[in-house]
């Protein structure tokens, strides 16, 4: 196990990290639409080979524009390669990567309320989004909307599969 730090010039506070445990990289939600893509390149056979801790450095480092308001939830979707972050105004970005950077696919606002919770099932097919207000969106990797509702209940946390 390793362990790292991880720092943002200027003092930025996180409001959001996750980590994509089958590409390796981690996106780092921040104030005033921080939104950071790394990727953490280990070279653990070599230093295995000499028996020293696994020497590293980033392989990636993007930061992503698109968020005005703190990003305050950030979530992969593995079999896809996308991430899909929301911030504190309600504002949902889809990103994909394409040719090693990471580009804006899709944009979602629904001006009503902030994001909660999002989370993408098991084949990356479809995602929920849950808001403050008790909506509850269910949408599929293409964009389309697959279910779309309300309920009168305060969101605590979130399981989809």
């Amino acid at each position: 196990m390793y362990l790292f730090q991880i720092t943002i010039p200027g003092n930025v506070r996180f409001r959001s990290i996750c980590w994509s445990k089958d590409q390796g990289y981690i996106a780092c939600g921040g104030e005033d639409g921080l939104l950071k893509v790394l990727k953490l390149e280990t070279k653990a056979d070599e230093a295995k080979l000499k028996g020293l801790a696994a020497p590293s450095n980033l392989s990636m480092n993007q930061t992503l524009e698109g968020h005005t308001g703190a990003v305050q939830v950030v979530t992969w979707n593995e079999q896809y390669q996308k991430l899909t972050s929301s911030d504190e105004h309600g504002l949902i970005i889809v990103w994909m990567l394409y040719k090693g950077a990471w580009y804006e696919e899709m944009i979602n606002n629904r001006n009503k309320s902030v994001v909660r919770s999002m989370r993408w099932n098991a084949d990356g097919q479809k995602i929920c989004i849950i808001y403050e207000d008790g909506a509850v969106i269910v949408g599929s990797v293409d964009g389309s909307h697959i279910l779309n509702g309300k309920k009168e209940l305060r969101v605590c946390f979130r399981i989809f599969s």
